[in-house]
């Protein structure tokens, strides 16, 4: 089993970064500018007919324009929702949401979090589904890359105010990279079996004679932008576990490709625009070994399985509960530390069934941002400001100055790093607090024991930190949950989003320094342990007190589970 699981990590790593080589060449070229001179020729033409003067923004001007795009698509979600009834591709004659799921739903697609308070086939139109969903997916995905785009031109340009032009980056991101890629990946998923259609439900017999409908509607086309754009809301409610949604082995290898591509795609084109490749490489020496602990932690857990089953004498190895009985203990484990690594709330599993141990580490992994890989651009700059926090820890200790990439990082741009990662932390920390001081909050908990608080922890946490997987066992579709869940979905995105390009808009300002004999390389093994120690021990320092009374609390009393 050991071998297996090595196996499984070696060659998911390995296809991984083949894919992601190419695609970070693109990615640094619609950095750079136009892909092709050809394409720069007929983006004029797109530009005039559209209005975009394609003029380069400072960082006030490039936010504004983030903001203003995704406030108009949060009210034209909502509307959507609310005025579903009336709206044609509803073939069930399902009716409109409330407004508490409507607001919650739509905050929630926006901010790239796809927190899902309802069953997918039995609440939604294919309308609201396909013109809704769908394109939330790809302008909440295109919104992330576009800020990743400008924390890395910060530091590759010098002396200037610019970043960059907001709408001329979300249409290069959409047009060249999720739109091609998801094409394809529907294409390769409706040859597979997934179902990609308008029809209603269709009425069949069961082998026990017993009648049912079997759902319909349009998902290989979602399925795909919801997997590479780490999204991960799914049509039905069952998730990558229905298998109209992932009906085969090689569905889900390509889904689990499909959410680390573009992540790990951003860390190659982040070091060929600064004009270092060992600097992404850095980044994903970071990314990787954290990962690879984490997957080897939930696996060796999920393979002891339950104490009170193995003290019964059942073989720890048939502790399928929960698992995707299609692919075992060992896939079932990756897919899950997968989607919670990265900002994606795709399952194939039940986590509330795991083990403690096992189901603390992905709550773990959302917890510290979710910067190993993480989302498409969110996980990328969510790692910089760890770097910017690891350079100034290193500074103090050598008493120099702080820089990075030959920029000095000073007060400033410390004072933003550190709101944009305390951000999250006071988030999850006063939203559970608040849900567990409430007869609103808890009237949601199944589960009264510790078990029952990891899940209220479980869903704050995957709320704030935009990724939208559950453990289940919380009815949180009340107008309590569905509004606190909502305001730490849009606080967790576009709190954080706010500092973050307040530092590029500071760092682009700035002259590069040359390298000199006291400067800290930022590429070797010794700064890539300094990172890691940064990323765990702010991780450790923030959540352990509140681990200790759920999921480690949950591990030293069996009894509780």
């Amino acid at each position: 089993m050991v071998v297996s699981a090595c196996l499984l990590i070696a060659s998911f790593m390995l296809l991984l970064l083949l894919l992601a080589q190419p695609l970070g060449s693109v990615l640094a070229r619609l950095i750079a500018g136009p892909p092709l001179p050809v394409i720069g020729r007929q983006e004029n033409i797109l530009w005039r007919l559209i209005g975009n003067q394609n003029d380069d923004m400072d960082w006030k001007h490039y936010l504004t324009a983030l903001l203003v795009f995704n406030i108009f698509g949060f009210i034209m979600l909502f509307t959507i929702l609310m005025l579903q009834g009336y709206l044609p591709f509803n073939p069930q004659h399902l009716p409109g949401l409330s407004w508490d799921l409507a607001l919650n739903t739509a905050v929630s697609f926006v901010t790239n979090t796809d927190w899902q308070a309802y069953s997918g086939e039995t609440t939604m139109s294919y309308f609201s589904q396909m013109v809704g969903l769908t394109v939330q997916n790809f302008a909440s995905a295109a919104t992330g890359i576009a800020v990743a785009f400008v924390l890395i031109r910060s530091f590759a340009r010098h002396s200037t105010t610019t970043l960059g032009n907001a709408w001329t980056d979300l249409t290069r991101i959409t047009l060249y990279v999720l739109l091609p890629l998801s094409l394809i990946i529907a294409l390769f998923f409706i040859s597979q079996g997934t179902v990609q259609n308008v029809a209603a439900w269709q009425p069949f017999t069961t082998l026990e004679g017993v009648s049912q409908l079997l759902p319909m509607g349009p998902v290989a086309s979602q399925e795909a932008i919801k997997m590479l754009g780490s999204n991960g809301g799914g049509f039905f409610n069952a998730n990558s576990a229905h298998p109209f949604e992932n009906p085969t082995a090689l569905t889900n290898v390509v889904q689990m490709l499909a959410i680390f591509l573009i992540p790990t795609a951003l860390c190659i084109a982040f070091g060929k625009v600064v004009g270092d490749r060992r600097q992404g490489r850095a980044l994903l020496w970071v990314m990787s070994v954290i990962f690879v602990i984490c997957v080897l932690v939930v696996m060796w857990a999920e393979l002891q399985g339950n104490p009170h089953f193995t003290q019964l004498g059942a073989d720890s190895n048939s502790n399928m509960e929960g698992k995707e009985s299609r692919f075992g203990i060992l896939v079932s484990s990756l897919f899950a530390v997968i989607t919670t690594a990265a900002s994606c709330g795709a399952v194939n599993t039940m986590l509330d069934s795991f083990t403690a141990t096992g189901g603390m580490v992905p709550m773990w992994l959302m917890q510290i941002g979710e910067v190993i890989f993480g989302g498409v651009g969110s996980g990328l700059y969510g790692m910089l400001l760890f770097v910017l926090l690891a350079v100034f820890v290193a500074g103090l200790m050598i008493g120099r100055t702080p820089e990075y990439l030959g920029k000095k990082i000073d007060v400033a741009e410390m004072k933003m790093t550190a709101l944009a990662i305390l951000v999250t932390p006071v988030l999850v920390l006063s939203g559970s607090a608040l849900a567990m001081m409430t007869t609103a909050g808890r009237s949601g908990m199944l589960n009264p024991g510790i078990h029952g608080f990891s899940e209220v922890l479980y869903a704050v946490s995957s709320a704030a930190n935009n990724n939208g997987s559950a453990f289940a066992g919380l009815s949180a579709n009340t107008p309590f949950w569905n509004v606190l869940l909502a305001v730490c979905m849009w606080l967790g995105r576009f709190a954080v989003m706010v500092p973050v390009m307040a530092i590029a808009g500071s760092l682009v300002t700035k002259k590069s320094q040359p390298v000199g004999n006291g400067t800290l390389p930022t590429h070797g093994p010794l700064f890539i342990s300094l990172l890691m120690g940064t990323v765990l021990l702010v991780g450790a320092l923030t959540f352990i007190p509140a681990l200790a009374l759920g999921p480690i609390a949950e591990s030293l009393s069996p009894a509780n589970f």
